[in-house]
């Protein structure tokens, strides 16, 4: 074979080579440039956590998890003797700030009012003697038969009378009258803190019987019965299936003019369904989240949305944790 014979093959052989690059090429970026990029985001549902505001240990748990439960439903039993003691001391002091509002209220005994009377009594009657003897000595000391010392003596011990007996009407008066108006008043005060002690921690005993909030799915039950859980901890969480939604991460070249009421149609891999989905919340993911740089240079980033979108019909059985395609 000649020189010249051998060059040509092996430039026929580039040109072949070169040119099924050439086509592999343009199939695939055709092929590629087909395809639509795809957003996967998946579904979310609202929940909220069942805790207690006392410390106790788990006495019964009435629920599985995957049970459905409505509001009110008994979810789970806490036993706290330490509550129950509070309560014994929040009545007790109850009843004695009780005994001394109505003490105060009352007044004084019957057999106080009646020796308060006597005396009242008696005290009338030695001022109405000592009256009496004070007019008698002035009539003689006016006559010239009586000194003025024996006057002065009787006027001073009717003058003594006369505040005695005073002195037993108060004592009568404040006897009927009883406790005086801010006595009553403290002692009221007082019942009224001691009746909150006891709303107080009644609130603490109804919080060891623990109540569904709101209808939903019991989908996570943390302690197990018998052992001990603090103040706020978490008992279990209740997912409320009727507040569902779906939540994408958005590059904004990919937004597509989407915006707050726009709906579109996602694609759910679990039943092999399209659902129609309407945004109802948009916010940028910040500084921390992943930026694409569109060119090498760097003038300018793309940044990611967060994009949460309700599904405008209810599709049965979408559960929290599927996947949702947007094409």
């Amino acid at each position: 074979m000649s020189a010249k014979t051998q060059h040509k093959s092996i430039l026929y052989a580039i040109l072949g080579f070169v040119t099924v690059v050439l086509l592999m090429g343009l199939i695939g970026f055709f092929a590629l440039g087909r395809d639509p990029e795809i957003i996967q985001g998946q579904v979310e549902v609202s929940e909220y956590r069942v805790s207690s505001k006392v410390p106790g240990r788990i006495l019964e748990i009435r629920v599985k998890e995957g049970d459905f439960v409505k509001a009110g439903d008994t979810l789970a039993i806490l036993d706290a003797p330490e509550v129950r003691a509070k309560m014994q001391q929040a009545q007790s002091a109850e009843a004695g700030a009780s005994a001394m509002d109505q003490m105060a209220q009352n007044g004084a005994r019957k057999e106080q009012v009646q020796a308060a009377y006597q005396m009242l009594q008696k005290a009338k009657a030695g001022l109405e003697i000592a009256e009496k003897s004070y007019n008698r000595v002035q009539r003689l000391y006016d006559e010239g038969v009586m000194s003025a010392q024996k006057r002065d003596e009787a006027f001073a011990n009717y003058k003594a009378m006369q505040a005695t007996a005073e002195a037993a009407q108060s004592q009568y008066d404040m006897a009927l009258n009883g406790a005086r108006q801010e006595e009553k008043m403290a002692a009221q005060a007082q019942l009224n803190r001691a009746k909150g002690a006891v709303q107080e921690v009644n609130s603490y005993i109804n919080e060891t019987v623990q109540l569904a909030q709101m209808d939903g799915e019991v989908s996570s039950i943390y302690p197990k019965v018998g052992e001990l859980v603090g103040t706020g901890s978490p008992i279990m969480t209740i997912s409320m299936m009727d507040d569902m939604w779906g939540t994408f991460n958005v590059r904004e070249d990919q937004l597509n003019g989407m915006q707050i009421g726009t709906e579109f149609d996602a694609y759910v891999p679990a039943f092999d369904k399209e659902v129609k989905m309407k945004v109802y919340f948009m916010k940028d993911q910040g500084s921390y989240a992943v930026w694409k740089a569109t060119k090498a240079n760097g003038q300018f980033d793309l940044k990611t949305f967060e994009v949460k979108a309700r599904p405008v019909e209810k599709l049965e059985g979408l559960r929290p944790g599927m996947s949702l395609i947007i094409k």
